[in-house]
């Protein structure tokens, strides 16, 4: 029986060792980044507290920092405004506080661009992102995940002739980024996957295994 060399065994022992870290950092990794994500969002929610009178902080009156207190005074807000934006006397307060940061130079185009955004993302009947196409970007041979949006009245106008789909195609792998363009609804394909899906295999660059996504053209997934 031949015996094994000290540059074989070398070799077999970085084989081993890239093996099981390889291994060893697709369970951590995962798992550090969520929580450190949790722990920043945690953070950053339990710092509302100190909006509060330092002697109503449970910091102060229980003696220890309880994590996530934050967390339960900011959904508790947020449920709040939405229960009292419902009634008459809401819609009056938020109408006035709406036309009130309007007025503020400056600050009203921010407000009025953050609005807009949300208004249409977060409404109940708001239509953002209705549908998952495939647009040929960046150049006529290849084919990119888009979601669906309205187009402005005005474009419409202008584009008169042929019907023109507003399409915002999103960057790997951050999808909060990307480019918003119009393209002829012709030249687009219509999938039958859900928004959730496509922003999986656009985040995961796609290697997330989803049903859905598997009906992705030319889709290893």
């Amino acid at each position: 029986m031949r015996t094994l060399g000290l540059c074989e065994l070398s070799v077999c022992g970085y084989a081993f060792v890239k093996k099981y870290l390889l291994t060893g950092l697709l369970v951590w990794v995962p798992l550090g980044i969520t929580l450190w994500v949790l722990n920043l969002i945690i953070g950053t929610l339990d710092s509302t507290l100190t909006l509060l009178p330092a002697h109503w902080r449970p910091d102060e009156f229980l003696g220890i920092h309880i994590p996530g207190l934050g967390v339960i005074l900011t959904a508790v807000v947020v449920v709040g405004t939405g229960l009292l934006v419902r009634n008459v006397f809401g819609q009056r307060l938020l109408t006035y506080w709406d036309g009130m940061l309007r007025r503020i130079p400056f600050v009203n185009a921010i407000y009025n661009s953050v609005k807009q955004v949300t208004d249409t993302l977060l409404s109940e009947n708001g239509n953002a992102f209705g549908k998952v196409l495939l647009v040929r970007y960046p150049h006529p041979n290849a084919w990119s995940l888009a979601f669906q949006t309205s187009v402005p009245g005005e474009v419409t106008r202008v584009l008169e002739g042929d019907e023109y789909v507003g399409v915002f195609v999103p960057t790997t792998p951050s999808p909060v980024n990307g480019f918003y363009f119009y393209v002829k609804k012709s030249e687009t394909v219509e999938l039958d996957i859900s928004v959730d899906a496509a922003f999986k295999a656009i985040i995961s660059m796609g290697v997330v295994t989803s049903p859905e996504a598997a009906q992705l053209p030319g889709s290893n997934l």
